[in-house]
């Protein structure tokens, strides 16, 4: 019997494998595709993007979804067709041109930013970041009208549903209190500790192959994902073909392997998200600050303990040999070092809260209309000054040209990041409760109880709770941010 249940499942199916071919679309763009391919690839995206939004919000599918509330539907399905309404709401909002012309606009900015940020070109970049955010502007304000709430908020809740900046400034506002002084007290300590600095250079294939021998360690399926290489690490594709990406820098191999780390967080939960619901929205991942604890937990929680380091310590001396620096324990200071400096993802833990605060009032900033683009340089200077009291005046490639993030109108997404460092601290000091011996199984390289344990409390459950259902599931209760601050005293003091 066809049902409007089963309609909306065909429909969303499709809606997948289009989405599986813009991702991976997507990925080619950002590391392999030639320059002057971007046009056309750009616009063929953009092509991609509308026929999908056709597809999704016909009147059709609206009826679907309204006679399926009435249908006979198991708890995973009723879950399944939640999201499904939340796709379509949220899809409807906008009109067709405006999803067409965000796509090409935020490709243009993209691809220009590249060869703009290595030319320290902010007035450039500005012009083009100029139409991505009056786009995401617009965008905004429709979602915001519709659900009676701020622009900027309008635009968080697509990354996490459910957040508000009144709960994030409650958040942030807490760290802002013990963190500087947290951050102070750390480098004062560190500054009597002799660690001494590393000696490139550190061949890239070298790197590549330290890279690959780590990601084996963290149980990637190569059969079902590729590491590559882009001016901006990311993580893509989908469940069944994940793309990682990662940057080398001859001088020194820290940063790329911690940053491929941090991917294959991503790519662990996106290869074990319901198998048996691939290509629903149910399967989804649960959001963006979700994404981000799991990557957290393998970068931070994991990465960085010193169990950890001495279990990845061979591997290190396999490529590199025994050189300067490279002794046991100087490797696992210098993957504890807190030093404050000008790059986000180069970041220790201690710092990175402290980039993304000053991203987040700078976003929000934006796209309440309270400054513009061109008050970004120097309204950035100010923060990081403040913060992390660094100046990066004039200094645009290493400021608020860094990221790749606004290029594409991704206004709310920084938050995210200290959310998922948050929910990370608090997962695993829980798996740490339930796994009594995992300290010692981390040290000796098997991490099969950890990944167990991941895999049953967050990776197969997918979008079928809320955040702070599936958190509390895992956890005992919600969000507690004091998790985070007993981790970094606990580490770090």
């Amino acid at each position: 019997m066809t049902t409007a249940y089963s309609q909306l499942r065909s429909t969303f199916a499709r809606l997948s494998r289009f989405s599986h071919l813009s991702a991976i679309a997507g990925w080619d763009m950002a590391a392999m595709m030639p320059p002057a391919g971007s046009q056309a690839r750009s616009e063929a995206l953009a092509e991609l993007s509308v026929l999908s939004h056709q597809i999704l919000t016909a009147k059709q599918v609206g009826e679907w979804l309204e006679q399926a509330g009435n249908e006979d539907l198991n708890d995973v399905e009723q879950a399944n067709l939640r999201e499904m309404r939340r796709q379509y709401q949220q899809s409807a909002l906008l009109p067709e041109s405006l999803v067409q012309e965000k796509s090409l606009a935020g490709a243009r900015c993209e691809h220009a930013w590249r060869i703009q940020r290595k030319a320290n070109d902010w007035e450039g970049f500005s012009e083009n970041l100029r139409e991505v955010v009056r786009l995401s502007r617009q965008e905004a304000k429709l979602r915001a009208d519709a659900a009676g709430i701020s622009r900027y908020d309008a635009l968080l809740d697509m990354y996490e549903p459910g957040m508000t900046s009144k709960k994030l400034d409650v958040l942030f506002g807490d760290l802002k209190t013990w963190l500087p002084q947290l951050l102070q007290n750390v480098v004062e300590k560190q500054k009597s500790e002799s660690c001494i600095a590393l000696a490139g250079p550190f061949d890239i294939e070298k790197q590549r192959q330290l890279g690959l021998a780590v990601m084996g360690r963290l149980g990637f399926n190569f059969d079902a994902g590729r590491l590559d290489v882009s001016a901006h690490p990311f993580c893509g594709g989908v469940p069944q073909d994940v793309r990682i990406t990662t940057r080398y820098n001859e001088d020194e191999f820290l940063s790329a392997m911690m940053g491929v780390i941090h991917e294959t967080g991503h790519a662990r939960y996106e290869q074990n998200l319901p198998k048996e619901w691939l290509g629903q929205p149910v399967s989804n991942a649960r959001s963006m600050g979700v994404h981000e604890s799991q990557s957290l937990l393998f970068e931070m929680q994991l990465g960085c303990s010193a169990p950890f380091l001495k279990s990845v310590y061979p591997l290190v001396i396999a490529q590199f040999g025994e050189r300067q620096g490279l002794d046991e324990s100087n490797f696992i200071k210098l993957n504890q070092r807190v030093q404050p400096g000008f790059i986000r993802v180069d970041a220790d833990e201690v710092s990175y809260p402290a980039h993304v605060i000053l991203r987040y009032e700078i976003e929000k900033a934006l796209i309440d209309g309270e400054i513009e683009v061109d008050d970004i340089p120097a309204l950035w200077g100010h923060k990081m000054k403040e913060y992390l009291g660094i100046d990066t005046t004039g200094n645009y490639r290493d400021g608020c040209m860094q990221d790749i993030h606004w290029t594409d109108g991704g206004f709310g997404y920084f938050p995210t990041y200290t959310l998922g460092a948050m929910y990370a601290a608090q997962l695993f000091q829980c798996a740490n409760n339930a796994i009594p011996t995992l300290q010692d199984d981390i040290a000796r390289g098997d991490l099969t109880a950890l990944f167990q344990w991941l895999q049953q409390n967050i990776w197969q459950h997918g979008s079928r709770f809320s955040t702070d259902h599936l958190i509390k599931n895992a956890t005992g209760e919600t969000l507690n941010p004091a998790y985070f601050r007993k981790h970094l005293e606990s580490r770090y003091l």
